[in-house]
């Protein structure tokens, strides 16, 4: 055991932010939805509050709104009546709910596990989207919600009731952190956990970041500048598979029109519009 490490570290304070990505149209003009909403929207920016370089800041910058949304029950925990909405100016939204968190790392174990693919909170926050579009009305240029979503947990941790070293996550208490990050409530191996835990961040002896494929572990009194990168991390991810999704259908229709007509396989212009819309996507 770590000299001064605590045998059950508890969570005196943190939230856990389960997110859900939307591709909601082809763009979206953040002025004009800025003037629309009006009320409860804000532009989301980095606060930098430790050293970053200069590139490290959203251009331009997402529109933040805040809304009253109903509690939803999970695990032994609750949702905060609201949800925080994130505009991109790329035709994407993030739906955030903020779950308060205390207790011990086991506890977040179960939450984990009872947040991966949560179909209530999926359909709410799609819900959310959609009111979103209403009002957004020509903000949004040609507003179409995609057949499917990116989702990913953050569990933002800012202080345990006992004094507790960064390292100490990675190691005596990786067990832990690992069943947290592949939300998996039963004792996982040590390959599992060394695979799980090995993507990590620190700037600090008392600051760390675990990154895995579907949820991250923040260790950081001052992590809201982690969150929000990983959450346009999930975002941006969710445009990749739907340009991808976008190109491979778009190839699909090519290949197709190349079979009807095999006599004539040098008319390039016929298949113009085909051709264009692929040239379109590779730009994106």
């Amino acid at each position: 055991m770590v000299v001064g490490v605590p045998a059950d570290l508890v969570i005196a304070k943190g939230t856990c932010f389960p997110v859900f990505a939307y591709e909601v149209a082809q763009a979206i003009d953040l002025d004009a939805a800025e003037r629309r909403l009006l009320a409860g929207a804000e532009r989301q920016t980095i606060k930098h509050k430790r050293r970053a370089p200069a590139y490290f800041e959203y251009e331009p910058a997402p529109l933040r709104v805040a809304r009253q949304a109903e509690e939803h029950a999970l695990a032994s925990y609750r949702t905060s009546p609201g949800v925080e909405l994130v505009l991109y100016d790329f035709g994407a939204v993030s739906v955030s709910y903020a779950i308060p968190l205390a207790g011990s790392l086991a506890s977040a174990a179960g939450l984990a596990s009872e947040l991966w693919g949560n179909e209530r909170l999926l359909a709410d926050s799609r819900g959310h989207v959609e009111r979103l579009l209403q009002d957004l009305g020509d903000a949004a240029v040609r507003p179409r919600i995609a057949d499917f979503v990116e989702d990913y947990s953050i569990f933002l941790v800012e202080a345990f009731t006992d004094t507790c070293d960064a390292a100490a996550l990675w190691t005596e208490y990786a067990p832990q952190v690992a069943q947290i990050l592949r939300a998996e409530p039963r004792t996982l191996s040590q390959q599992e956990i060394g695979d799980a835990t090995g993507s990590r961040l620190s700037f600090g002896p008392d600051d760390a970041t675990f990154i895995d494929t579907d949820a991250a572990l923040v260790f950081d009194p001052e992590g809201d500048d982690v969150r929000a990168v990983l959450e346009f991390a999930n975002t941006q991810l969710l445009e990749m598979r739907f340009l991808d999704q976008q190109l491979d259908k778009a190839l699909d229709r090519v290949y197709e029109s190349l079979l009807r007509r095999p006599e004539r396989p040098w008319a390039v212009g016929s298949y113009g519009a085909e051709l264009r819309r692929i040239a379109r996507l590779q730009l994106d």
